[in-house]
């Protein structure tokens, strides 16, 4: 399948409305940009087997299901929802540290075109049916920034090695050239020079995380996913890195898949946000869109568990039940058993997600309810 059949720039529509988003300029025109990552229906089951000296597969957890989403160059996506909700699943599968077991990852390469064991199509290739040969050279382009500033470095390298170690496994430099880059990128990060030649115990969370953004940006990548890169920090530090990211976002035209829980990081940061409950995205908008009018329960659920400064404000938590278990899921709509808006038709057929109103998407039968 060409990147055209999958509703890519210029080719047709899917049966069902996609989430597609344009050039967030009106004067700019209808489609005037391209994306930079197209998904389509990609899905992660991870196998429960048996117990015993067979171990025969007897189910699978269903940790991402039918992701579907475009990104623009230059745009910050949210990952939102409750843990195992499968927003890490998600963002790894895309960069394939995780194998996906089906659907598409559309990358579009640009103009610096690519190497020639890609199958290229219309500028795009699919991450997804690369092997991990041909997924060497676009490594340089997709890059992660993890949780956890203290596991995500080795305590046995200085900083010098681990900002280093992708331009020396890439052959792109080496020798003086590379000193010159490394201590370009720990200023932009935010940290000195001189801190070449420290180990990682020797600095505080923030400057561990500074460490690993600058290891994630030496290459220059076009695609950064987030994965909770600020969760693990203090609240005054937070707001620091999350600076940091804008700002090398404005400098370097950078990509962001930002995954995380707090709903304020997120509607600080992110242009659009995607809600994923059970393995599934369940609305897809604008940032301010999905703040003042949510039109998926599961979303109003979320934003009323936010704290709120006004003590006299209800919480408004009319919801009962527990997350859904993604290994057993339920029939029909996976949030049906906690929503107060189920009828007959939730608790039989899966919602798809589906064009509500202009640039927004949710998978609820009842949305129209929601406005």
């Amino acid at each position: 399948m060409s990147p055209a059949d999958s509703t890519l720039p210029n080719g047709p529509l899917l049966k069902e409305p996609h989430p597609d988003t344009r050039s967030a300029d009106p004067a700019a025109g209808e489609g005037t940009l391209s994306p930079l990552l197209s998904v389509r229906g990609l899905c992660k089951y991870f196998p429960v087997k048996s117990k015993g000296l067979f171990q025969k597969q007897v189910g699978e957890v269903r940790a991402a299901d039918g992701i579907t989403f475009d990104l623009m160059p230059g745009e910050t996506l949210g990952l939102v929802g409750e843990s195992g909700c499968g927003k890490t699943t998600t963002g790894r599968t895309i960069l394939r540290a995780l194998e996906p077991t089906s659907g598409e990852v559309w990358f579009r390469l640009g103009e610096e075109g690519a190497d020639p064991r890609l199958p290229v199509k219309d500028g795009y290739v699919d991450l997804a049916k690369l092997s991990e040969d041909q997924l060497i050279p676009l490594r340089t382009r997709m890059q992660m920034i993890f949780q956890d500033p203290f596991s995500s470095l080795n305590p046995r390298m200085t900083v010098r090695d681990i900002v280093g170690e992708p331009m020396l496994i890439h052959k792109i430099c080496k020798g003086s050239e590379l000193e010159d880059r490394i201590s370009d990128m720990l200023t932009k990060v935010g940290l000195k020079p001189e801190h070449r030649t420290r180990y990682p115990h020797a600095f505080s969370g923030g400057q561990r995380q500074r460490i690993g953004i600058a290891r994630a940006l030496m290459m220059n990548p076009s695609l950064v996913v987030c994965d909770e890169a600020v969760s693990a920090l203090d609240v005054s530090v937070q707001a620091q890195v999350i600076n940091l990211l804008q700002d090398l976002q404005a400098e370097m035209g950078l990509t962001y898949i930002f995954i995380a829980h707090n709903l304020d990081v997120v509607r600080h940061i992110c242009d659009r946000i995607a809600v994923m409950y059970a393995g599934r995205i369940v609305e897809l908008a604008k940032t301010e869109d999905i703040f003042k009018h949510p039109q998926h329960p599961y979303t109003r659920l979320l934003l009323s568990a936010v704290p709120n400064p006004d003590p006299d404000t209800p919480m408004n938590m009319d919801f009962t039940g527990e997350v859904a278990d993604p290994g057993n899921l339920p029939q029909g709509c996976a949030f049906a058993p906690r929503c107060p808006l189920c009828t007959e038709i939730c608790k039989h057929d899966t919602p798809s997600l589906l064009n509500v109103s202009k640039d927004r998407y949710s998978a609820c039968h009842h949305s129209d309810q929601l406005f």
